[in-house]
């Protein structure tokens, strides 16, 4: 039932537009970069491996540079990136992010993720929709300390995708994953939400 993390990625693929700086954060997000659309010119960048660019499907072979922190953060600080697609372990029904840190993890800093949710004029989100034990990751209120408030303009789960144009508009279902029912979503999320699904 529902999106695997492929497929996931493959839906966040299409909220990319030619022309687009995208950021591309830690985990699921990676695997946007295989499923950019062919002919398309859309820059990616990432602190992180980017998976298989998908060459083989490309007019011409996509090209690589290397850049200092001190410029991609630059970038991102001076408004220049379209799109930042970030993982995530809470997301608020009023697109709080929480993407951080978690109970008994050791981190030595707060990463960039602060400055994406921050500079970047959208933000879509790509996580699973409950943890391993089953509890709700879509929350009434986020628990884990806060990477953003409001910062959430699409999430993008296993189950479906959810619109929150960063708290502007109230938690909305607009497309159901496969197999998916209304009654699946509602019972592994917290937030009560609206349903307006596209035919």
């Amino acid at each position: 039932m529902g999106w695997t993390r492929a497929q996931m990625a493959a839906r966040a693929a299409a909220e990319l537009r030619d022309g687009f700086y995208v950021n591309l954060g830690v985990g699921i997000p990676t695997l946007v970069a295989q499923h950019a659309p062919a002919r398309m010119d859309v820059t990616l960048q990432s602190a992180n491996t980017l998976q298989r660019l998908g060459a083989e499907t490309a007019a011409e072979p996509p090209g690589a540079a290397f850049f200092d922190s001190a410029s991609g953060f630059g970038m991102i600080r001076g408004g220049r990136v379209d799109l930042a697609v970030l993982g995530a372990l809470q997301v608020a029904a009023n697109g709080d992010l929480a993407n951080w840190t978690a109970p008994g993890q050791s981190v030595k800093g707060m990463g960039g993720a602060m400055d994406l949710v921050a500079g970047a004029r959208r933000v879509v989100v790509l996580m699973e929709q409950v943890e391993r034990s089953g509890a709700p990751k879509l929350v009434n209120a986020c628990s884990l300390p806060l990477t953003g408030a409001g910062a959430v303009d699409l999430l993008i789960t296993d189950l479906g995708v959810f619109e929150l144009q960063r708290g502007r508009r109230p938690l909305t279902l607009v497309e159901l994953a496969p197999g998916v029912t209304v009654e699946a979503v509602r019972a592994r999320t917290e937030p009560d939400f609206q349903v307006a699904l596209s035919s």
